[in-house]
């Protein structure tokens, strides 16, 4: 069965993963989990550790324009949606009409 650890207790391993005084190995018998997801944990923590000083409004804007490509995205599908299925039917009629002359 899968362990699930809460954040918290990720953070405090990886960060003393990451202070490098021990190896891998040494956390993961003193907390019980496998050195390879430490070093997961470790990886993840030194990724997203940028986010912690990027700046609010930097973070915002960066989550507004992928929200309105995503808007932009979904408008597309819809458009081609609907001229998909205005093609089967022109089709489906083209074809019913030869096969009528």
């Amino acid at each position: 069965m899968r362990k699930s650890y809460d954040t918290a207790f990720k953070v405090k391993v990886a960060l003393e993963a990451a202070k490098e005084q021990m190896t891998l190995q040494e956390p993961a018998q003193k907390y019980d989990v496998t050195p390879g997801q430490i070093s997961q944990w470790k990886k993840q923590l030194v990724e997203g550790a940028g986010e912690v000083f990027e700046r609010p409004n930097k973070k915002q804007k960066r989550e507004r324009e992928t929200e309105q490509e995503r808007d932009q995205l979904l408008k597309t599908v819809g458009q081609l949606t609907v001229e998909n299925e205005f093609l089967k039917k022109s089709t489906a009629n083209c074809t019913g009409a030869i096969q009528n002359d």
